[in-house]
């Protein structure tokens, strides 16, 4: 059985609530039951990660090759635009991230339309609301075959 690591960025435990216009009404928890069943298709075993610290993000991003993880989801939230930090420890493991976003980043102000994740991941997932994750269990799947 493959596994999954999936990194929810900062504010998104406040889905359900928080922009609903931008974000919908899915709550956090909701998203990674769907996750979960998706990746129960597909052979796959998810383990959830959520956190408002780029530190933590990092650590748990370096800890997943030693956690034996195939491949890593991550919405990375606002730390797209400019954490290198998280970019650096992305591109310092050899494990295929994929980058998720709920909202189209490159449709919303001009800030969001630069990711310094996207170059040091193996693809990017954006626009689809919730079903993004989704997406991106179907992504992760094909990598880890």
């Amino acid at each position: 059985m493959g596994r999954i690591l999936v990194i929810h960025g900062p504010n998104l435990n406040m889905l359900g609530t928080r922009e609903t216009g931008v974000y919908g009404e899915t709550t956090l928890e909701a998203i990674d039951q769907m996750i979960t069943a998706e990746a129960g298709k597909h052979g796959l075993e998810a383990e959830f990660f959520q956190s408002n610290h780029e530190g933590a993000i990092i650590d748990r991003v370096q800890q997943a090759r030693a956690g034996g993880f195939d491949c890593i989801i991550i919405n990375p939230g606002a730390f797209t635009h400019y954490s290198i930090a998280i970019r650096d420890a992305i591109a310092g493991i050899d494990i295929p991230v994929i980058e998720v976003h709920i909202s189209n980043i490159y449709t919303r102000e001009e800030f969001r339309h630069k990711s310094v994740i996207a170059p040091v991941a193996v693809g990017q997932i954006s626009g689809f609301g919730a079903h993004s994750y989704v997406v991106a269990v179907r992504a992760a799947a094909e990598l880890v075959k």
